[in-house]
């Protein structure tokens, strides 16, 4: 595979990375949630975002890291998790944040399905010059 398809087709991946933990997110957003400084239990969500690095050669590739600080203290008082003071622990995810995320990935996973399609196009003109 020549390296503008390697590029894409981590792209790709990449992209479809940032959708799934983005969706994740989203559907997580009123779970129960792990309180600083506690360790994870059963049960709890803990948000994740996707860093990025540089592939030698080209490409990308996308790792899911947890987000610091996981959960945010909400005052719901009737929450079955609540403390004594009514606060409850809630993935600290940003609603917006998540649907720029997902706008912007799927944009990008447009744009090198777009890159795979013209290297074919390219590739395939200079077979019919070659011939």
């Amino acid at each position: 595979m020549n390296a503008v398809l390697t590029t894409a087709v981590s792209g790709l991946a990449a992209q479809a990375k940032r959708l799934e933990v983005s969706a994740s997110n989203v559907v997580n957003v009123h779970s129960k949630s792990v309180r600083p400084g506690d360790t994870p239990q059963a049960g709890d969500f803990v948000p994740h975002k996707v860093a990025l690095t540089s592939v030698a050669g080209g490409g990308v590739r996308a790792k899911a890291v947890p987000v610091d600080p996981p959960s945010v203290q909400v005052y719901e008082p009737g929450a079955p998790d609540a403390d004594a003071e009514g606060f409850a622990a809630r993935p600290n995810v940003d609603l917006a944040t998540e649907f720029v995320t997902q706008l912007d990935a799927k944009r990008s996973y447009q744009a090198n399905l777009k890159l795979i399609e013209v290297q074919d196009e390219l590739l395939g003109d200079l077979l019919d010059v070659v011939s």
